[in-house]
């Protein structure tokens, strides 16, 4: 008989759904809206990586500090906050510049929150972490159903400009922050260790495991790229925009789809197999995009895509869970957070380099391939060395 899913699993995971259909209302928009401000390729690439990095270089902090104070729900309650305050300034942003600073301070709200978030999903499942971080993706994409279905509406049928489509989306964030008050998080004991010798308790297949993510992660450029592909197929103005919001639709309905029966398979099979066959089918993901010019094409590989999200996103975070001692995990999924966030800037910044010399993506999305390939190819050689 399965285990019920926590309630504290639960509540997250309704946080999680309206923080996505917040963000995932401004997250198809957004690249046509720097676009709008005069941003172009490699500054598209800019935005996206420097955002993941920003967040990224707080996740090891916060988790630690998390560790420390033996508290993780103020991380989670404030991150959340500041993500959907930000939103609310992006809204009134008039050139790029401004949009890069506020998208980095909503990302600043991501690091926050995201490793004391998912120590307190772990905690709360200890014997079915794949199921709970299946739930909580599952949760997390049918927002991002909405969201960027919601997006498609307020464009298309009632008109809406793109910052007043993200002021909206500020508004419905702060909602989420309502059912963090109602986590009720389990007594921890402080660790009191320095950060440095924090990191050094971590386990050496720990580490292993990291680095082959980030390896992964240098070629896990920004989604963005993958809606300014479809973009650039169409030529009527108004179906340039739309029909990648529908795609970005389909994409966030796959991801949904698999996330929950892809972790409850985990918790059956084992993880290794199942990243295994998430990285190799990115990388099958990239040739495609690399290759495809019509509509037909990119509902196979939107598809595609969100399939292999759902075998990465939610797997690697409870495999990173299931190697770390409870005592020291905030720090350890902070620094497993930083370490593929950190490797978001080259990697898209290394797409938009490439988008600017083949603006047709070609070059950018064959990139992505050979990342994904290396990583698949380490983690098969490696695989024997990460033990649970």
């Amino acid at each position: 008989m399965k285990e019920k899913i926590s309630r504290n699993v639960i509540l997250l995971g309704i946080v999680s759904f309206l923080t996505d259909i917040s963000s995932e209302i401004i997250f198809p928009i957004l690249p046509m809206f720097i676009a709008s401000l005069g941003g172009a390729g490699l500054i598209i690439g800019l935005i996206g990586g420097l955002s993941d990095s920003v967040s990224a270089i707080l996740k090891v902090v916060s988790g630690y500090w998390s560790d420390r104070v033996g508290k993780r729900k103020p991380f989670v309650f404030f991150g959340y906050g500041l993500s959907s305050f930000s939103k609310i300034l992006l809204s009134f942003s008039t050139t790029w510049h401004y949009a890069v600073v506020l998208v980095s301070l909503e990302r600043v709200g991501k690091g926050l929150r995201d490793a004391p978030r998912d120590a307190i999903l772990a905690q709360s499942s200890e014997n079915h972490r794949g199921r709970a971080f299946g739930f909580h993706r599952a949760m997390d994409t049918t927002g991002a159903i909405i969201g960027s279905a919601l997006s498609f509406v307020l464009f298309y049928y009632i008109g809406l400009s793109f910052g007043t489509i993200i002021f909206a989306a500020g508004i419905i964030g702060f909602f989420s922050l309502i059912p963090v008050l109602l986590v009720k998080e389990k007594d921890n004991s402080p660790v009191k260790t320095s950060l440095k010798l924090s990191l050094k308790a971590l386990p050496g297949d720990f580490r292993m495991f990291v680095a082959i993510a980030s390896i992964f992660a240098l070629g896990n450029f920004t989604y963005m790229f993958f809606i300014l592909k479809a973009q650039g197929a169409f030529s009527d103005p108004k179906m340039a925009v739309a029909l990648p919001l529908l795609l970005y639709v389909w994409f966030n309905i796959v991801y949904a789809a698999f996330s929950m029966p892809v972790g409850n398979l985990s918790d059956r099979i084992g993880r290794k197999k199942i990243l295994i066959a998430g990285y190799g089918l990115f990388t099958l993901t990239c040739v495609g995009f690399a290759f495809s010019n019509s509509l037909v094409t990119f509902i196979i590989f939107f598809a595609l895509y969100g399939v292999a999200y759902s075998l990465i996103d939610a797997t690697q975070r409870a495999f990173a869970s299931d190697l770390i001692p409870e005592n020291i995990r905030g720090t350890g999924l902070g620094t497993f957070h930083t370490a593929i966030g950190l490797a978001a800037l080259p990697a898209s910044l290394i797409a938009g380099g490439l988008w600017e010399y083949d603006p047709t993506g070609g070059l950018t999305f064959i990139y992505g391939a050979a990342m994904g390939l290396v990583a698949t190819a380490m983690f098969v050689f490696y695989s024997n060395r990460l033990t649970c």
